[in-house]
């Protein structure tokens, strides 16, 4: 086989035997919906582009791409009122859905939701296939050219679905991860300060969905909360993820070993392997861990600041490889944990109670050469053992959109509701 797994796709198989894990990405169109001209589009789309007859091999952690003609499946649901609840219930439904797990298999899943005067498009994806900008792209590809706003004749060159693995990416950058080694031991006595997250028992590894968004007035808010504290958005919104989610841990007592709480940022690490997004179709992901013990009375403001000297620290020592180091670890242990040990292991000895992923497709969309601004456009992903909690925000045309997906295990419907209102409630009042 031509393609082999990278450590992060590699790791996102071993949770993908625990339960679902699909990412969903989904657009707003304007107008009627033509699902033979769509599903013809798609399959010229894929077709062209090299990204059909997948053949994943796990044993070996090898795939390819066999080629043969594009297997399209399009679902198609009538809209309903309000069409949030829809699209909100169809992506849980979704992200709540396996792929299957060996062998030949077509890793993607479109769906439309019909509003009549408009609808939304959706793509449900097994994530270890690629990551969020690989599918911006296959998506802007389609979407323009069904809205006209492109030719409907497909690509002209393939995409090259085979990038290097981590390996190459550890030689490239072989003094920062040597440099970093150290940084482990930090993660692990950090690990052994955090909270861990409780889980009811049963165990259910399904996921449930919720959705906000800020508009351009709220959104500008964050932004200019982050310039004039001198930190990231990204930065706000893990301080933001921090405080809500205070509430959930219970009671913290300084004096006890474990009294901080921990949230994750998932970024991508594209420019560091040297892959041109145009030109690669993939998954190139790590991650990176954040722990607070949030002291009463502390202001959002100091929170946002002390993420931001640990992020700053983390980008800029690239210490974010060293989590890739400890997905190795971790890979290397799973073959001899029984199920349930591999259930709880994350939770042992990496407890993290939510995980932030930001994309801006702004740039994606622009660089593509699709119309500006980009149509409204947010994702989804499932939770996985990594944290009962992820937040996948989106950035586009001044609009920030987040999807939450959380553990049924770990959180109630109403609890999340309240924390879903309370981080937008957060963003709203940056500028009062």
């Amino acid at each position: 086989m031509k393609g082999r797994l990278n450590l992060f796709q590699a790791s996102m198989l071993r949770w993908r035997d625990l339960g679902p894990y699909t990412a969903v990405h989904v657009v707003r169109l304007d107008g009627p919906f033509d699902a033979s001209r769509m599903t013809s589009i798609i399959a010229r789309q894929l077709d062209a582009l090299g990204l059909t007859g997948l053949v994943i091999d796990i044993r070996h952690r090898r795939f390819e791409y066999a080629g043969g003609p594009a297997e399209v499946a399009l679902a198609v649901h009538a809209g309903g009122d309000p069409p949030s609840d829809v699209l909100a219930r169809t992506i849980e439904r979704e992200i709540n859905t396996s792929f299957a797990r060996d062998g030949r298999l077509n890793p993607f899943r479109f769906f439309c939701i019909d509003h009549g005067t408009g609808f939304h498009l959706g793509l449900a994806y097994d994530h270890f296939i690629a990551g969020g900008d690989s599918i911006i792209l296959l998506l802007e590809g389609i979407v323009s050219r069904y809205s006209g706003d492109k030719p409907e004749t497909p690509p002209s060159r393939p995409l090259d679905p085979y990038p290097a693995t981590y390996g190459r990416l550890f030689l490239r950058h072989a003094m920062p991860v040597l440099r970093g080694v150290r940084y482990l031991r930090a993660i692990a006595a950090s690990c052994r300060r955090t909270v861990r997250p409780d889980y009811r028992p049963g165990g259910d590894p399904g996921s449930e969905f919720a959705y906000r968004r800020l508009d351009p007035p709220e959104f500008g808010a964050l932004g200019r909360a982050a310039q004039a504290w001198g930190v990231t958005v990204n930065d706000v919104l893990l301080a933001i993820l921090l405080r809500t989610l205070e509430p959930f841990a219970g009671v913290r007592v300084p004096e006890k070993p474990r009294h901080e709480l921990a949230v994750a940022s998932i970024i991508s690490v594209r420019r560091d392997v040297g892959a041109d997004p145009a030109a690669t179709f993939g998954q190139f992901l790590s991650s990176f861990r954040i722990s607070h013990p949030l002291p009463p009375d502390i202001s959002l403001e100091q929170i946002a600041r002390d993420v931001h000297a640990e992020t700053a620290r983390i980008k800029g020592r690239k210490l974010y490889l060293q989590s890739l180091l400890g997905v190795a670890v971790s890979g290397a242990l799973w073959r001899f944990l029984s199920p349930e040990q591999r259930a709880g292991f994350y939770t042992k000895h990496y407890p993290t109670w939510g995980a932030i992923t930001l994309v801006n497709i702004d740039p994606l969309w622009e660089n593509a050469g699709g119309h500006m601004p980009p149509p409204p456009y947010m994702r989804a992903v499932s939770t996985g053992p990594l944290a009962p909690m992820v937040v996948t925000v989106t950035v586009g045309a001044g609009t920030l959109h987040a999807g939450i997906s959380y553990r049924r295990a770990a959180f109630d419907a109403a609890g999340i509701e309240t924390l879903a209102d309370a981080i937008v409630a957060n963003c709203t009042r940056l500028d009062s």
